[in-house]
């Protein structure tokens, strides 16, 4: 018996946690060769083709249509059958887990020259064994060549190879092999697939004589395929071209065979200069760089916005200890948006506290220290609490269990500039408020108008953990707190 080879999913984009079987191309007990197509797999960015690593019988094939496959666990098991080609052992394979796709050799080419055609765009390797040069763009940047492994196809449409992604024939690799292998022009067969794609079938259609070829397009030389021309036009412009035309001839004039369908055109990027200096995230403003990537990505937030009118206020109100007594009078009133959410267990905590995180914006970063059990201070204890903790952030002598657990947090952005914003709110907390920069408005009153000063307020909360009659209620909460004279 022959040796064993345990295939693992392989990172089928960046760092994708896993993948869905669309549809198994051998089923168990088949002989499969080195890099033809073993699976389609879904995942949240495309369908991809996932090729075989080896030459051999298949043993094993981890689930079906439908099911999920996590990332690095076995997806097939193959018997090595070492009369047939293998890859050289550390050869790329062109999967990766993490890790920028190499240029790896793809499937033998069926034209008689016995070329082979590379993997990531159909082309060809000389028999020297070395790989073209990879396609630049005018800026000198790596074209993109829009997927990691196989054949892409996001929902029902093939996407088309990036060199041609400007306008060219869209057709997979093995379909552009067997029009060089029947010496079709692929330019000038019309596609029958979903918008516009070249077909096996129309390949065989053109060399049998069944169906017209299209005429040559403009500016394509007659090497056919080969003859890119990379979104270039081979017009010489007029001199008057050089004059900036008038709107109305710009709508006039003839638009080149590339936009000719009427499709948008992939442009050439503008040419990048950078003259600052790159600068390693380090300390606080790198944790709060993983920290802000890690609420993106666990948390469902939801931002409700509306003005607190404190007209009412008496002389000597400190604004940010009224936001804090208010946000207490709400958690009090709602506790659903003072609380903690898991959501891998799916499970919320509310807590009896009101442990406010309080945001301190330093050259340095952000800081989010806890104001501990705010809803049993006074006035003046809250103040002496955000003095307290505002200075040990200043010095760096705040406890590291000060910058953590806090159960619901505010950000009085507005002493700065802005007016509404949308917070981000930090797992496990469920919620945080914003204020926003203080304004006078005209309000409507009974016999005319009159200016009152308005507090702008905005709510971000986990839409998993709370509903939004539960959001907006907290917010009512601290509107009518706010609305009170002191």
């Amino acid at each position: 018996m022959g040796d064993k080879k345990t295939f693992l999913l392989p990172d089928l984009g960046e760092g994708l946690p896993d993948a869905t079987v669309v549809e198994w191309f051998v089923k168990v007990g088949d002989t499969i060769r080195l890099d033809e197509n073993l699976v389609a797999m879904e995942t949240a960015k495309a369908v991809v083709d996932v090729p075989s690593p080896v030459s051999g019988k298949v043993l094993k094939l981890a689930g079906a249509a439908g099911d999920v496959i996590v990332t690095g666990t076995m997806l097939a098991e193959f018997e090595i059958d070492p009369s047939l080609p293998q890859r050289s052992e550390g050869q790329d394979t062109g999967h990766h887990h993490g890790h920028a796709p190499a240029s790896g050799v793809g499937s033998q080419d069926p034209a008689p020259d016995d070329r082979v055609v590379a993997s990531s765009k159909g082309g060809a390797i000389e028999a020297t064994g070395k790989a073209p040069p990879e396609e630049k763009s005018e800026a000198g940047e790596r074209a993109d060549s829009g997927t990691v492994v196989g054949a892409m196809q996001s929902s029902d449409a093939i996407h088309s190879e990036a060199a041609l992604s400007v306008g060219g024939v869209k057709a997979m690799p093995a379909v552009r092999a067997m029009a060089r292998k029947l010496k079709v022009d692929i330019a000038r067969v019309r596609g029958s697939g979903a918008d516009g794609v070249v077909t096996m079938d129309d390949v065989k259609r053109a060399a049998s004589g069944e169906t017209d070829l299209l005429p040559s397009p403009a500016g394509r030389g007659a090497g056919g395929e080969g003859a890119e021309d990379h979104g270039k036009s081979t017009h010489t412009a007029p001199s008057s071209a050089l004059r900036a035309p008038s709107p109305e001839g710009r709508r006039n004039e003839q638009r080149t065979p590339l936009s000719a369908s009427g499709k948008p055109m992939r442009t050439q990027p503008p040419s990048i200069s950078a003259s600052g200096q790159p600068e390693q995230l380090k300390g606080v403003r790198r944790n709060m760089a993983r920290v802000m990537a890690d609420a993106h990505a666990k948390v469902v937030p939801t931002t409700l916005n509306d003005d607190a009118d404190i007209h009412a206020w008496t002389p000597g109100n400190d604004m940010t200890v009224r936001l804090i007594r208010a946000i207490c009078a709400a958690a009090k009133a709602v506790p659903a948006l003072n609380a903690w959410f898991d959501g891998d267990k799916l499970m919320r905590t509310l807590h009896p506290q009101v442990d406010i995180g309080i945001a301190v914006d330093t050259d340095d970063g952000l800081f989010v220290p806890a104001l501990r059990n705010a809803d049993l201070l006074d006035a003046r204890g809250i103040r002496e609490g955000i003095d307290r903790l505002r200075t040990q952030v200043g010095d760096r002598s705040i406890p590291a269990s000060e910058l953590t657990g806090y159960t619901i947090s505010l950000s009085n952005f507005g002493m700065f500039a802005g007016r509404y914003a949308t917070p981000v709110v930090v797992p496990p907390c469920v919620a945080i408020v914003a204020a926003g920069r203080g304004r006078h408005q005209m309000i409507p009153v009974v016999g005319g108008f009159e200016s009152h000063k308005i507090i702008p307020l905005s709510l971000t909360f986990d839409h998993r953990a709370c509903t939004g009659g539960e959001a907006a209620r907290f917010l009512k909460a601290m509107l009518d707190d706010l609305a009170l004279p002191s």
